[in-house]
């Protein structure tokens, strides 16, 4: 089994890195095995023909479940996000599960993982386990911010795992 993130957060190294991370962690029981911080690529991600870029879209397409995060920006997930994931149009899509989680700064927008993530991580072929993830950026660190939505969605994720392998 494969486990990617992905983090459209501008800032290296980020809460919603450490975020995505934690998720990925506690759905699977090991670290992902492959951790894009978008921001990390630089102008890259703008070229299409970047092979390292392509590669790494290919490599989350083959993965059998991807935590797709990014900070809430006006209600929506990142501009660098939507540039990583642009990539996967034209049949080049998800193949296991995905996990929309979005911080931000308070719980006004915390239907943004269901409004704006999840139906293009649908789009592109993900399937999407439960509900997504949104935690207040200042707990991004706290156990219990993850804890009830840990307890409802890891069961069907490690079904659903459980069937792919």
């Amino acid at each position: 089994m494969r486990t990617a993130v992905v983090v459209g957060n501008p800032k290296p190294a980020s809460r919603t890195l450490s975020a995505a991370s934690y998720v990925a962690t506690q759905l699977t029981g090991a670290e992902p095995d492959l951790i894009i911080d978008i921001a990390t690529l630089g102008a890259a991600v703008l070229d299409w023909s970047d092979p390292e870029v392509s590669d790494l879209v290919r490599q989350v397409g083959e993965a059998d479940l991807v935590v797709v995060a990014s900070p809430t920006y006006k209600a929506a997930y990142t501009g660098l996000l939507k540039l990583f994931l642009d990539r996967f149009a034209g049949g080049t899509g998800l193949s296991g599960l995905a996990i929309p989680l979005m911080l931000g700064g308070s719980e006004a927008h915390s239907l943004a993982p269901e409004l704006v993530l999840r139906p293009v991580l649908t789009e592109i072929g993900g399937t999407v386990p439960g509900r997504g993830l949104y935690v207040v950026d200042s707990r991004h660190d706290d156990p219990s911010a993850y804890a009830d939505w840990l307890a409802a969605t890891a069961p069907i994720v490690s079904r659903q795992l459980g069937v792919l392998s």
